[in-house]
């Protein structure tokens, strides 16, 4: 509550003021019920600190909440102990700054002080013209206040001893390598009280990086081989600022990460004109070289994205590397993989290749190759049955078998030369046939003539189809099956009568005559 209060202590205070303050609790235990506590001093209280007078006691009491804080039980000057002596003496940390954990000192006569001066101590900072604090009087009570700086009752400076430090629970870490382009970021941990900020700067050999005040940050080149501290910052009213510091070692050059390696593109060929497709990195470089090689070997001036084959290339293999470069990064290169042996133009054909012979079941092929050049190009051979290889036949003759009867023979005609590509040429052949033999067996009686017909050919040993039979000019038109076939003819007159026989063939059977005479006997 505010309260206008005459403090009347004699035997301590030689003149008394009256102050406008805001007494939150009085006496140890009425504190302790509003839940302002006195550290432990109460129980402590009989024990000097500092040398200073003991039981109530302003001085004995902030001696002995310094001591608690981490302060060792040594008076940190030589003199008078008295209040009013703590400014003077401790005069280089002494300031108008409140912060939680420092030491309100007034000078003898400033209200609430006595002629021997009053210290108290900082609980709380509200603002920088409110403060709350904890009080021990000589001869008098124990205390908690809260001051305000339009209010009266004021202190004369803040002493900063040891005064409460926003403190790290979980230290701060940068995580990450060092280097150009490779991102690094500041974790700034957990602190206690918890602050309401945490702040990060970002420095290089000491010396602040402009706008780096992000907990991340990605090295540019201008900090290369550059030592990099992050100052953490944790803040909080009425606190001193936590802050620690973190190192790194120096920036290491930056690396370009291949996100797509180059290719050729292109025939492996004199004359013909290789390119290079792009190579991708991250990050984009600034500057990418591109250098041509033959086996291996760089090929002068050969700097562009393409390259023409010349006959200086023939048999080598082609490959071609792009290097990128920047300020602050390492060279990084990027080899496409290399071609086949550069080959020199194909074998050019002047007159095409042919097949001489028939292709009937037993008879013999040739393939006769065309004109070509260069004329010293070796040939050779591949017969194929309906686009199929056969089996062992790479000579330039071929004997038809009975398999590729009805089948479509080609040959493969392979041109080739020693850095040259091969030519192929293909030849194809007519559909296989086969030549039938036909077989005529006669019976002749008074009354009829009986013709037993059988046709074979190789590869269709029983071949169908059409027939006709003429016997002394009298015809009938038969239909073979499985290669035979019986005719019977009657009312023939007494003589020798021609006997034909056509065969009109198949697909792959082909038409064939036959001719022979039967004779008709007398009646007797």
């Amino acid at each position: 509550m505010l309260a206008l209060l005459l403090l009347v202590t004699p035997t301590t205070v030689d003149r008394i003021n009256l102050v406008t303050s805001t007494y939150l609790c009085t006496g140890y235990a009425g504190c302790q019920d509003a839940g302002y506590g006195n550290a432990g001093y109460r129980q402590a209280s009989s024990a000097a600190y500092w040398r200073m007078y003991t039981g109530h006691n302003c001085t004995n009491y902030v001696a002995y909440r310094l001591v608690q804080s981490g302060m060792p039980n040594t008076r940190p000057w030589e003199g008078s102990g008295n209040a009013s002596n703590w400014g003077v003496a401790m005069a280089s940390i002494t300031d108008q700054t409140p912060t939680v954990g420092s030491i309100a000192w007034y000078k003898p006569h400033v209200t609430p002080a006595g002629a021997n001066g009053h210290v108290a101590y900082v609980e709380q900072v509200i603002s920088d013209t409110e403060i709350i604090v904890s009080e021990d009087y000589w001869g008098g009570d124990f205390y908690w206040r809260r001051i305000t700086k339009s209010g009266g009752g004021w202190p004369t400076g803040f002493i900063h001893f040891n005064d409460r430090v926003v403190a790290p629970t979980t230290a701060p870490a940068i995580v990450g390598t060092p280097a150009v382009g490779a991102p690094l970021e500041v974790v700034t941990g957990a602190w206690t009280p918890t602050p309401t900020s945490v702040t990060v700067r970002w420095l290089a050999d000491g010396a602040a990086i402009p706008g780096a005040t992000a907990p991340a940050y990605v090295p540019t080149p201008d900090v290369k081989g550059k030592a990099l501290t992050a100052e953490v910052t944790a803040l909080l009213d009425g606190y001193t600022a936590g802050q620690a510091v973190l190192a790194t070692a120096p920036v290491a050059p930056g690396r370009f990460q291949p996100s797509e390696v180059p290719a050729i593109q292109g025939v492996a060929e004199v004359g013909q004109t290789l390119t290079l497709t792009n190579a991708s990195w991250a990050p984009q470089p600034a500057k990418v070289k591109t250098q041509w090689y033959a086996d291996g070997v760089a090929i002068p001036e050969a700097t562009g994205a393409s390259l023409v084959l010349t006959r200086d290339h023939i048999d080598r293999r082609i490959s071609a590397r792009v290097t990128a470069s920047a300020s602050g990064y390492r060279k990084s290169a990027s080899t496409a993989p290399e071609t086949t042996p550069v080959l020199a133009k194909p074998i050019t054909i002047t007159s095409r290749s042919r097949v001489k012979g028939t292709p009937e079941v037993g008879s013999r092929l040739v393939a006769r190759p065309g004109t070509f050049k260069p004329e010293d190009a070796s040939v050779t051979y591949a017969w194929l049955r309906d686009g199929r290889p056969i089996a062992k036949a790479t000579n330039p003759t071929y004997t038809v078998r009975r398999a590729d009867l009805g089948r479509a023979l080609s040959v493969q005609i392979s041109l080739s030369r020693r850095h040259f590509r091969t030519t192929t040429e293909s030849v194809a052949v007519a559909p296989v046939t086969t030549v039938p033999e036909v077989k005529v067996r006669t019976d002749a009686t008074r009354k009829r003539v009986a013709l037993d017909i059988r046709v074979k050919a190789p590869g269709a040993s029983r071949p169908d189809g059409a027939m006709t039979v003429s016997v002394g000019g009298r015809t009938v038109e038969v239909q073979l099956v499985s290669g035979r076939v019986r005719v019977v003819v009657r009312g023939l007159r007494p003589g020798t009568k021609p006997v034909v026989v056509r065969y009109a063939g198949t697909d792959v059977v082909q038409p064939a005559v036959a001719r022979s005479s039967v004779t008709v006997p007398r009646r007797r």
